[in-house]
């Protein structure tokens, strides 16, 4: 409990250092908003000119982009620390952190957090809600906490990958792109019903990168279409997406042990 206060006061302090230049925060959350605004026209252009894809119609799959885009949102903007990590590394700055009497995994997630996507939160949360009044969702309150519980597994789910990708950091420091493939990629990815991709490639955000578990697969639920999934399986894939993170964070463990300073 005192670890989870002190990384409250590690982001409030970043907050707080972002919103000393308003005018720079504020324009680069409207940058982000206005990017994925645009994103998001190029999906509706697609639709006013083939009508579905593969039997989806726009208001579902915006049901899918809004689910991943919020989860992302949330990811990227606490996760920066990480995204940030391997710099600490090819610095030797990693070393003090060593030194201090808190946990690594801590430090690291309180170094910095990006306020400026809220941008892309604002704009995902309007798609979602826009979703689900076009697409007819029959709400009630489980389907409320599903559609919770996709956002948070999402964001678990994400934020694991920023850990993975600070823990490859501790053999090299070249992995950058190669991460930025999964997490920036499966977002794009997960927009869309996994139907239309090959079988190697669902099977990859399936079982690997389990994105269909926090967004594909509890959509069907929500929007009552048929699957081959087993509904109680439907109801409890969006917790895969905190599994991922412990396991996540137990790689980080092994990373750190693993971890023989510069030698600088």
């Amino acid at each position: 409990m005192n670890d989870l206060k002190l990384y409250f006061r590690y982001l409030g302090v970043s907050l707080r250092g972002q919103m000393q230049y308003r005018a720079s925060f504020w324009m680069m959350a409207s940058g982000q908003l206005l990017t994925t605004a645009i994103e998001f026209l190029g999906i509706w252009v697609l639709f006013q000119r083939f009508g579905n894809l593969k039997g989806w119609s726009l208001a579902e799959v915006a049901l899918l982009y809004g689910i991943v885009n919020l989860a992302f949102a949330l990811a990227e903007g606490i996760g920066r620390g990480w995204d940030v990590f391997p710099a600490l590394v090819r610095a030797g700055e990693f070393d003090r952190l060593l030194l201090r009497p808190r946990g690594t995994a801590l430090q690291v997630a309180g170094l910095e957090m990006q306020a400026m996507r809220i941008g892309r939160l604002l704009q995902g949360l309007a798609i979602l809600v826009w979703a689900v009044l076009q697409a007819g969702v029959g709400w009630s309150l489980a389907k409320t906490a599903l559609v919770l519980a996709c956002v948070v597994g999402g964001a678990c789910l994400f934020y694991g990958l920023f850990v993975l990708q600070a823990t490859a950091a501790f053999w090299t420091v070249e992995a950058l792109e190669l991460a930025n493939t999964v997490t920036y990629g499966g977002t794009e990815t997960a927009q869309y019903p996994l139907t239309i991709y090959r079988p190697w490639f669902r099977r990859f955000f399936t079982f690997v990168v389990p994105l269909a578990c926090v967004n594909y697969l509890p959509a069907h639920l929500l929007l009552g279409r048929p699957s081959e999934v087993p509904a109680l399986l439907l109801w409890a894939a969006p917790g895969v997406g905190v599994l991922f993170l412990l396991v996540a964070l137990q790689a980080w463990k092994v990373g750190v042990r693993h971890y023989r300073s510069t030698g600088s």
